[in-house]
């Protein structure tokens, strides 16, 4: 059964790190909206005259939020309509909350939930001076919004619960607050793939 992979959660918490080493074992195409969505969020930013590297205003919301939700899922439902397997990275705050949003999605190329083996994996650490580290450490233009605003981005970062109605066995919550470890990444692979990787 073909496989949409979603991990989710908030910035710093290492979705993209997970998502590459399980996909470079398994040579599953990843889909990270960050990336897809980058340069139209560059332009219209910067048409509108605000910030280019801006990644959580109010503004960009309004102007890039949806725009990349609908890229990416595109993307996404493309490769799953073309039988394969797909990983997607982002935060999904507000897709994760609204029950019936991963069946519409997949009812737009014919399949459900019947079809597509869905599973989420929300990515967190223990506490958010450790995701601030990690933002820091990462050093990238995107997060200057996100840590002169810290206050009232982190907000962001409160344990979500998934809504969709899938299974609580294709949903796995992974604390990654220690260094990726092979016993770590096992279980992963099991959670995705079962005991048949």
């Amino acid at each position: 059964m073909r496989k949409l992979v979603f991990f989710v959660g908030g910035a710093g918490a290492g979705k993209t790190t997970l998502a590459k080493a399980l996909a470079k074992r398994h040579g599953v195409a990843i889909i990270d909206m960050d990336t897809v969505l980058r340069p139209a969020a560059v332009a219209l930013m910067t048409q509108a005259g605000l910030d280019p590297s801006d990644r959580d205003s109010n503004d960009y919301k309004k102007l890039c939020r949806d725009l990349g939700y609908r890229i990416t899922m595109d993307a996404a439902l493309e490769n799953i309509a073309n039988d394969g397997d797909i990983f997607v990275i982002g935060p999904f705050t507000k897709e994760t909350e609204t029950p019936n949003w991963i069946e519409l999605e997949l009812a737009a190329i014919g399949a459900s939930l019947l079809d597509v083996d869905v599973k989420v994996v929300f990515v967190s650490l223990r506490d958010d001076k450790l995701h601030y580290e990690r933002i820091v450490h990462r050093g990238s233009e995107l997060d200057h919004y996100k840590l002169d605003n810290w206050d009232e981005f982190s907000c962001s970062l409160a344990k979500r619960e998934l809504k969709w109605n899938i299974s609580a066995s294709s949903v796995l919550y992974f604390d990654n607050s220690e260094q990726l470890s092979e016993l770590s990444l096992a279980a992963l692979e099991t959670f995705v793939y079962g005991n048949d990787n």
